[in-house]
């Protein structure tokens, strides 16, 4: 006889737990199913999202030398260490981009929509354990039980241009949450005859050709650093120098690499800009340029320079009664016509994991235009974004609840987000796992949390499709 609906479950969570990546959300017995048409359609957006970073790092450097508006980096720039500004603008540094890329993917009634992208994600090491523990029950998975591991590995092996190279996953204290499930991703590499290893900053140690990580057997020096860290906590990170220092000299490859301006939301602004479209299809090509315009939300850098008195802030509207021409108008906005997201752009402690973020539906008038006010003052330090906000479409799972008397498979309505994890591999990009996370309907956002369901995603043929089609240039 099988293993019940039930049973499945707690071998599931059982599992996640030996691996270090369970933290108390609710368990499905299944995957979160797409059919196999959405399943490529994610497969060919990857390479649309790199072309898009490709193209931001282009737009930066020349808006640094003259050959694009000079606000471009300017924006980029602020509230950023000079120090930063000036290691990231290294000749040896330009070409580096990010070889792990992840949007956050709500699924709506009008299609997809990427509220983010994050190029220094959390998740990694939890999707691969989901994979594994799902596809032992006979599930097709995205990316297969073990793409996940592949895939960091030939990323590193991209990064590194060695064959076998030694990985360090270098692990601050205020990611120290992720250090469990990076630990299982390195072992199981290793497992596999990987050389990857997670450890904190202290853990490097400097030698004269580069660095070097004491693992138990020997001494291993270090080819290539996962920096599993936010760049706004570089001065509490432990031998920071000693990584800029080797990764400037070539001593070690270090993806992400140190570029401030890559890690922030703003980009989104400057894509939907109207005076810079010309530029995003000259790069990108019409039909990628088409594809990123419907999937990246309308988004608006909450700078709080002077107006002229017939200015206009482009594209954006309260409702349908008016345009803004200036940020105070937002505050007249009814609760209804408030369909926006605050957040900081990057470069902040409250820019990951769904901190700093204010939804206007939910707050009163009166705390709306404080949060408008107050972000408009720290705009030197911190720049925010106003952002539209797009309501998840409702969908269904089963997951498992006990201790309440009524134990047993319950549904759940809720919204879902998918994280679909892209790596750079060589001269390809490719999906090597996606993770979903529901959320019940009362939480309006979504993001790991007890009350959630997080799970593998699989493909079914019996789903109707999202319409959701990416055309990639050749």
């Amino acid at each position: 006889m099988g293993m019940s609906p039930e049973d499945r479950c707690r071998h599931i969570r059982e599992r996640l737990t030996i691996d270090g990546v369970y933290n108390q959300w609710r368990v499905s017995p299944e995957p979160y199913l797409l059919e196999d048409t959405e399943v490529r359609a994610l497969e060919q957006l990857g390479p649309c999202l790199y072309s898009f970073y490709k193209a931001s790092n282009k737009i930066y450097y020349e808006s640094i030398i003259g050959r694009q508006p000079s606000w471009i980096a300017g924006y980029l720039n602020q509230g950023k260490p000079q120090s930063l500004i000036e290691y990231a603008s290294m000749n040896r540094m330009k070409r580096l981009l990010p070889a792990v890329i992840r949007p956050d993917i709500i699924l709506t009634e009008q299609g997809m929509v990427a509220a983010e992208l994050d190029s220094v994600p959390g998740g990694i090491g939890l999707t691969g354990s989901l994979n594994r523990v799902y596809s032992s029950f006979g599930y097709s998975v995205t990316g297969q039980d073990d793409g996940i591991f592949n895939g960091f590995m030939n990323m590193i092996r991209g990064v590194s241009s060695l064959h076998d190279p030694v990985v360090a996953t270098v692990v601050s204290d205020e990611s120290r949450d992720y250090m469990a499930e990076m630990e299982f991703l390195s072992a199981t590499i290793r497992e596999s005859g990987g050389r990857a290893y997670t450890v904190k900053p202290q853990d490097l140690i400097y030698d004269e050709d580069g660095l070097y990580l004491d693992t138990g057997a020997g001494r291993l020096r270090v080819d290539a650093i996962y920096r599993f860290f936010e760049l706004f906590d570089l001065r509490n990170v432990p031998k920071t120098e000693l990584m800029l220092y080797c990764a400037k000299k070539k001593e070690v490859a270090v993806t992400p690499p140190f570029k401030h301006f890559l890690e922030e939301k703003m980009l989104y602004a400057l894509f939907h800009h109207p005076l810079l479209e010309e530029y995003w299809i000259n790069e990108l090509g019409q039909d990628v340029f088409n594809t990123l315009a419907d999937l990246f939300p309308c988004t608006w850098i909450l700078d709080p320079s002077e107006m002229p008195p017939y200015g206009i802030i482009p594209g954006l509207r309260i409702g349908k009664r008016k345009a803004v021409s200036h940020w105070s108008d937002l505050s007249d906005a009814t609760q209804k016509e408030r369909q926006f997201v605050i957040k900081p752009s990057g470069f902040s402690e409250l820019a990951w994991g769904s901190r700093g973020v204010t939804v206007g539906e939910d707050v009163s008038k009166e705390d709306w235009s404080a949060v408008i006010e107050e972000v408009l003052g720290g705009f030197n330090t911190t720049p925010y974004i106003l952002q539209e906000f797009h309501k998840g479409r409702h969908v269904q799972i089963g997951y498992l609840e006990e201790g309440k008397g009524n134990d047993g498979i319950k549904a759940m309505t809720g919204r879902v987000r998918l994280c679909p994890y892209y790596f750079v591999e060589g001269e390809e990009v490719k999906l090597r796992g996606i993770m979903a996370t529901i959320c019940p309907l009362d939480k309006r956002l979504i993001h790991g949390m007890k009350d959630a369901v997080i799970t593998a995603v699989g493909i079914s043929r019996d789903k109707a499709g999202m319409g959701f089609e990416v055309i990639v240039n050749n």
